[in-house]
């Protein structure tokens, strides 16, 4: 288990505390839920979260009707999601894995794939855009969610949130690590996927409140689309 998931494997007994380590996810969540709900047809589709943590967006999307694969490297993060899915009654297919694994598993495709706050944390972002776009069918859809790489995110989302704010542990994002939109959309265009959207999201720690916002230039939301056969 390499530094990144240890780090997250620690504090998976406070994920579904409101109030604990993982608090602005529990922000977060609905505003991601609604952005990939208002842009793919959920119920009925089969869709796959990547990154999946605890279990926030899989069980909004499994209550809104989508058959839902999950899967995530930290042991510990897959079995509080098992715990709470089994308690909130949900079905939802919960799975340890990376993404470069399950998608040597020969699974069928999926017509929604969701990655949220995963890319910045990966060895390469490359292999895993590559891994999303072979786990997904022609026409469908990913959402990915991530930090930008610019001054303002460095202070707001690493200095601020991390040191100042305790928001989240310290040592959680690393700098170089982060993404610009322009730089995504051209790992993405690598494996026929094509930018639909990007939109910021703004998060203010003191009210606990996140709405989207048109600013991408701290958190935001990309909408890919895979290329249909023979375009």
């Amino acid at each position: 288990m390499d530094a990144e998931v240890r780090k997250f494997d620690a504090l998976a007994h406070e994920f579904w505390d409101p109030r604990g380590a993982f608090h602005p996810l529990h922000t977060l969540n609905p505003v991601r839920f609604e952005y990939v709900a208002q842009r793919s047809k959920l119920p009925g589709q089969r869709v796959l979260d990547i990154g999946c943590g605890g279990g926030l967006l899989a069980e909004s999307m499994a209550r809104a009707g989508a058959s839902v694969t999950a899967i995530d490297l930290a042991p510990s993060m897959i079995e509080v999601a098992r715990l709470h899915a089994h308690e909130s009654q949900l079905s939802i297919n919960y799975q340890l894995a990376s993404a470069e694994q399950f998608a040597q598993r020969g699974e069928p495709a999926f017509d929604v794939v969701t990655c949220m706050e995963l890319i910045e944390h990966v060895p390469s972002p490359s292999v895993l855009i590559a891994s999303i776009a072979g786990l997904l069918r022609p026409g469908g859809q990913v959402f990915i969610s991530t930090i930008n790489r610019n001054l303002r995110s460095f202070l707001l989302a690493i200095v601020g949130a991390e040191y100042l704010l305790n928001l989240i542990p310290r040592g959680t994002h690393e700098y170089a690590r982060l993404l610009r939109p322009a730089e995504l959309a051209k790992l993405a265009r690598t494996q026929q996927l094509n930018l639909r959207d990007v939109s910021g999201i703004e998060f203010n720690p003191f009210a606990r409140t996140a709405q989207l916002t048109r600013d991408a230039s701290v958190n935001y939301l990309a909408h890919f689309e895979r290329e249909a056969d023979g375009t």
